[in-house]
């Protein structure tokens, strides 16, 4: 059997799923009044007539999703939410996704805690991306200051939150729907765009700590801005500079997580279907999981589990003593796992929930008038983050040991022996006398844990003019450049050729010595498959080679372990090029229209993108436990022209409002061609009371750099097959049959297949150079309420539908295996992704697969946003903001490929997309007092996957079917001890909800209460 070395572990436990969802903030937002200067709830004067004293006032803005000016409103056609610097400060997270992930539209987004310890991908620890609606972060748009910002993941257009400032934005403005007709590529499902403060005078300065009930976790922050007006007021300049740091927390530092006690859910030992050869109904009113305690895995050992007779399974480990113990095998577990006994514990591989982080961002600002018509601006950037997560130890398979190893231990020797005597591995079909190997599989916690140290340096800068040509025309102009370096170096790889020399030990005049010191011609120990995978020497030359002993714990040198440990760095560039040129206006001056000037804006753009990935040069060549990864280098450019026109038919008329508008933007891109995104909207307020809006739009995305131009690169993955006995219930109704017809013409027996093995598979995966673009068909229907008779209340509810087809979909090795047999039909492209052994002795095992992004995909999401602000002055008891966000999921699906059938991923877990959930905000203010009330409630969630359950009622115990609602309460209040300065504290979690059982960051984080206190000065 052939099976890889030094990969991470695959845990098979809902508890090892990557489901975070990171501490929460209390937050009031709005929706609409996207542009207002305000950053608090919108006033009752906003709500009312807009042709009345304070809305003729209101200043001119520019909305996110036009670059249309506009008076700000709540009526706005397209849904926005908008949240304010206040609403971030009350949070008491130091972390902007973390805040944003409180809010329905965001909650799928990757934070911190999904990017830490073995659950970061390759090089991305610590990474922060928004994912609206659950289609993806590649599918969302970030913006500053509505221009684009380079992305921080080579190959891909995403952005990571960490190089965003928290105390100089002034509102973060989230908008669903295509924005693709105003901002080009990469808005299909929406845009999320940070705004930041500007027209600083005199200094600010902020400070923030926080920590966990447990006394870790801790959080802080230090900001100071300086700002100076110059030539009379007619230019500013200002410098910001921050400084946060999160602390790693692992899941050894909570005793739920760690040790014996932790649980997770696991084949059930005594059900039936988890048997081999089980030939009974899908379902037996046993469930298929329990949740289990003290689990090991079955086959291996942190000494060294010793296999005298190579049948996969260990006879004896060298205890502590250095005496040599009998293996004890417990209770077994499916597939390949045991409860107690001397396996090697699982909670022994315990992760980091959340990753060390260091972020400095400095910032520079400027702008000078050079007339009323003409003003010049420029802004500069440098952000500096650097993430260290350490993941799993090291552990290897399947070792092969030479009997005059010195280091094995005599009893082991003798047992050997017996076996072969005894003809234990005597080949059954031919007869022929063989002698027994010799196997080790040991979890190496001497050489320590892996992990990553990686830093990330943001450059970006703006420069560019804007102003009026009339009183009816405005222009703007800029060119923005980004440049993202990261430097991924990665902690205990472990040289391949130095370690299968080191094991392989004779005795040499001087003692145990590498075989290739005394033989340079000898090849070193293989590990035990088919293949015999060749490490010959090639990081050293002979006689430089220290032994190592892999029987026992601690029993070698500081310099053995060092000779075949390295730490390897890996480099990347990532860099854009945005000019961008555009008019806007109304014809005012021309005629008006019953409900006022048409308005308008035109222009044009230019990007261009790049990005290069060098491996280490070591690792390139595969000789570690990391991937063989390539060296790759894509870019692109696009050229695109745009406009956008604001028709406004009727303002207080026979009805109170009737506007209609558009958009449409051509692209030209070097890689794909052509293509147009468009998009119609319209409001409709029969009374000044009430307003209906839609939006209906055509969306593109055209694929990035990486899912075009990545070279195909080593990878290893965990795969539980499909095709297993027990896993044929969880599937749609083809892959029963799918499997019998796949694995019968393998040479298997589909009707007892089962495979155990508990290590990675190795694969590739890469880009693919004939993608085409991927386009969203996104529609909203809207109401808004704004009742006179209630002043200060706003009340908006936006339906949205996103239907994305021709998608792009790079799906895990786990999905290709169960996408092949779960079609129609076994011709599809999924399948051949997947190799499997075609006869010998483990027919039908999946040997290798290859994953690369296709256009074959459909994405389908629909649900209701609800957004709800009230507030309530009072003369003597002061002034009351109440705000309420909800959503409800009416869908989340997946379709594979044309014709297949629909993936529900609805109420799922592993997706975040719980079928309701609210974020909920009571703010009280007095004189300098302001107190403020959270709460974060998400509906249940499915344990499984809707496929998994689907005609398996008994895939577990009714308790357990469901992972609990997410009841968050936060507490936060503020003390203005004068006009110069604050203070302020909370607590989140005030309840100390937990994780669900066989969960360690689901509904909730494990962080627990957290508390922090701050202080602001202005001056």
């Amino acid at each position: 059997m052939g099976y890889s070395v030094f990969r991470s572990r695959g845990l098979l436990t809902v508890s090892a799923a990557a489901l975070s969802l990171a501490l929460l903030a209390p937050a009031y937002a709005q929706t609409a009044a996207p542009g207002q200067s305000d950053d608090n709830v919108p006033e009752s004067t906003v709500a009312n007539d807009p042709q009345s004293e304070q809305a003729e006032e209101a200043p001119e803005v520019v909305v996110t999703g036009s670059r249309i000016r506009v008076t700000p409103g709540f009526d706005t056609p397209n849904p926005v939410v908008s949240l304010s610097a206040e609403t971030i400060q009350s949070s008491g997270t130091t972390n902007l996704t973390d805040f944003l992930t409180s809010y329905p539209a965001l909650q799928g987004s990757s934070s911190s805690a999904d990017n830490s310890g073995s659950g970061a991908g390759i090089g991305a620890t610590g990474l922060n991306l928004l994912d609206l609606r659950n289609l993806g972060t590649e599918r969302t748009l970030v913006l500053v200051d509505g221009r684009r910002h380079v992305a921080g993941l080579p190959g891909s257009a995403a952005v990571d939150i960490n190089t965003i400032p928290n105390d100089l934005v002034q509102r973060v403005e989230v908008l669903t729907g295509g924005a693709s007709a105003i901002y080009g590529a990469d808005g299909v499902t929406g845009v999320v765009n940070f705004i930041l403060k500007k027209d600083f005078e005199g200094l600010t300065a902020r400070a923030q700590a926080g920590i966990s009930e447990y006394g870790d976790a801790g959080q802080r922050l230090i900001s100071v801005t300086a700002g100076k007006n110059f030539a009379g007021g007619r230019g500013n300049v200002a410098l910001a500079y921050e400084y946060s740091s999160e602390d790693r927390l692992q899941e050894r530092d909570r005793k739920r997580l760690s040790g014996t006690e932790r649980t997770g859910f696991y084949l059930n030992p005594d059900d039936p279907e988890n048997q081999s050869g089980y030939t009974g109904g899908a379902t037996n009113g046993i469930p298929d999981y329990v949740p289990l305690k003290d689990v090991r895995y079955y086959d291996t050992n942190r000494e060294g589990g010793i296999d005298v007779n190579a049948d996969g399974f260990p006879d004896y480990f060298v205890g502590f003593g250095g005496g040599l113990t009998a293996f004890d095998p417990g209770r077994f577990v499916p597939n390949f796992y045991q409860q107690g006994g001397n396996g090697t514990s699982i909670s022994d591989y315990v992760n980091d929930l959340l990753p060390d982080v260091r972020r400095h961002v400095a910032n520079a600002i400027a702008h000078f008038d050079v007339s009323d018509k003409v003003t010049i601006f420029a802004e500069g950037k440098y952000a500096n983050t650097r993430s260290y997560s350490l993941g799993q130890p090291t552990y290897d398979y399947y070792l092969l040991t030479q009997p005059d190893n010195p280091f094995l231990p005599a009893g082991a020797l003798a047992a050997n022996q017996a076996a072969t005597a005894a003809g234990a591995c005597d080949d059954p079909d031919t007869g022929d006398l063989e002698a027994c190997e010799i196997l080790v599989n040991r979890d190496n916690f001497d050489l320590g844990r892996r992990g990553e140290d990686i830093t990330r340096e943001t450059w970006r800068g703006v420069i560019g003019v804007r102003g009026e040509l009339s009183s009816h025309l405005n222009y703007e102009a800029s060119y923005t450049y980004g440049r993202t370096d990261v430097t991924s170096r990665y902690i205990g790889d472990i040289l391949d050729d130095r370690f299968y020399a080191a094991i392989d030990v004779v005795q040499g005049p001087n003692g145990p010595t590498c075989r290739v010191n005394v033989d340079p011609t000898a090849v070193p120990n293989q590990p035990y498959n088919s293949t015999r995978d060749v490490f010959a020497p090639t990081t050293f030359a002979a006689g430089q080679c220290i032994p190592l002993n892999i029987f026992g714990e601690n029993r070698n040198s500081q310099a053995a372990l060092d000779w075949i440990r390295t730490d390897t760095t890996d480099r990347a560039r990532i860099e854009q090029h945005v000019a961008s040129a555009y008019l806007s206006g109304d014809l005012g001056g021309l005629f008006t229209l019953p409900g006022g000037a048409v308005a308008f804006s035109v222009g044009a753009e230019y990007r261009k993108e790049k990005s290069r990935f060098i491996p280490d040069a070591i690792a390139a060549q595969g000789l570690t436990f990391t991937n063989a990864l390539t060296t790759d280098a894509g870019e692109y450019d696009v050229k695109e022209v745009f406009g956008e026109l604001r028709i406004p038919l009727i303002r207080n008329g026979f009805v109170h409002q009737l506007e209609v508008g558009g958009a449409v933007r051509y692209s030209d891109y070097s890689t794909i061609g052509n293509t147009t995104s468009w998009k119609v909207d319209g409001s409709f307020a029969p009374v000044r009371d009430i307003t209906f809006t839609g939006t209906y739009s055509k969306a593109v995305r055209a694929p990035n750099i990486g899912e075009l131009f990545s070279g195909l690169s080593q990878t290893f993955e965990f795969i539980t097959d499909p095709c297993n006995t027990n896993e044929l219930p969880n599937g749609t109704q083809y892959r029963a049959a799918n499997c019998a017809a796949l694995l019968g013409g393998l040479g298997a027996d589909p009707a007892t297949f089962r495979d155990t093995r508990s290590s990675n598979i190795p694969g590739f995966q890469g880009g693919n150079a004939n993608l085409r673009q991927e386009e969203a068909t996104t529609w909203t229907v809207g109401a808004i309420l704004q009742p006179r008779f209630v002043p200060g209340l706003s009340l908006r509810a936006d339906w949205y539908d996103i239907r994305l087809e021709n998608a792009i979909n790079t799906v895990a090795p786990e999905q290709i295996a169960q996408l092949c047999v779960d079609q129609p039909t076994l011709d599809n492209v999924f399948c051949g992704g997947i190799v499997r052994q075609n006869g010998g002795a483990t027919p039908g095992f999946i040997t290798g697969f290859t994953v690369t992004p296709q256009n074959v995909a459909e994405f389908r999401t629909a649900g209701l946003d609800v957004n709800l602000n009230y507030r309530l002055r009072t003369d003597t008891l002061g002034t009351f903001n109440l705000s309420v966000v909800g959503n409800y999921l009416d869908r989340l699906q997946f379709v594979g490929t044309p014709g297949a059938d629909v993936t529900n991923r609805r109420q799922e877990s592993l997706y975040r997309a719980p079928k309701y959930t609210v974020t909920g905000d009571l703010t009280w203010q007095k004189g300098p007092v302001t107190i403020n009330y959270g709460i974060q409630w998400f509906d249940k969630t499915l344990r499984f996957s809707n496929l998994e359950i689907e005609g398996n009622e008994d895939i577990v115990a009714p308790e357990y079917f469901w992972l609990k609602q997410r009841w968050q309460h936060d507490v936060y209040a503020a003390f203005d001890v004068n006009d110069q300065f604050q203070i302020y504290g909370g607590v989140n979690n005030v309840f100390g909800q937990r994780p669900d059982i066989g969960t360690t960051t689901y509904p909730v984080s494990s962080v627990g209460r957290f508390g922090f206190v701050g202080a602001r000065m202005k001056l």
